[in-house]
């Protein structure tokens, strides 16, 4: 005879809580959703592509896939991010259309993964924050401060990913 095991209820309790892995860059602290993030690693090895925009910082040869890494700071609109012995690079997978593309974001270093629940999340302010408010997903309160909840799928945009595939594509044939 088998012994009965109560199975884990998926979202049982916390049932509205996600995950954000929190990080930080130029002073300021983001979180990402953690579904979306494959791996951190290391920073290093980076390739640099001619004639990509400015906040792709270049390649990097992860597991033999070509996967661009994109610089949050440029991208914001802001100084290129130096790198720092506790520099990363998070790995992400973003939807691009019905396609899914790999890339990576260089961060200044990786904090927590916080749970925070929806209703610790406040909309993007309309005015005042230093991003498009396209690219936060809302600010979530965490201890008294704020976090500023990045919207992965927005910070590129799906016209910016296909020109990215391009370039990334030429690249891989002519190596």
């Amino acid at each position: 005879m088998g012994e009965l095991v109560a199975a884990a209820q998926p979202g049982a309790g916390s049932a509205q809580e996600q995950q954000y892995l929190t990080f930080q860059l130029a002073g300021e602290t983001y979180a990402l959703a953690i579904l979306g993030i494959k791996e951190i690693i290391e920073y290093g090895q980076l390739t640099a592509v001619p004639m990509m925009p400015a906040w792709i910082r270049g390649v990097i040869n992860l597991r033999g896939s070509v996967v661009p890494v994109v610089d949050l700071g440029v991208r914001f609109g802001g100084a290129p991010t130096a790198v720092h012995k506790r520099s990363c690079i998070v790995i992400l997978e973003v939807a691009a259309g019905e396609e899914r593309q790999d890339l990576g974001v260089i961060v200044d270093a990786v904090n927590e993964v916080l749970e925070i629940a929806p209703a610790e999340i406040e909309p993007a302010p309309a005015f005042g924050a230093r991003l498009r408010t396209d690219f936060i997903r809302g600010m979530g309160k965490v201890d008294g401060r704020f976090v500023i909840i990045l919207d992965a799928g927005q910070v590129l945009s799906v016209e910016e990913l296909a020109l990215l595939e391009q370039s990334v594509d030429s690249v891989g044939a002519e190596a």
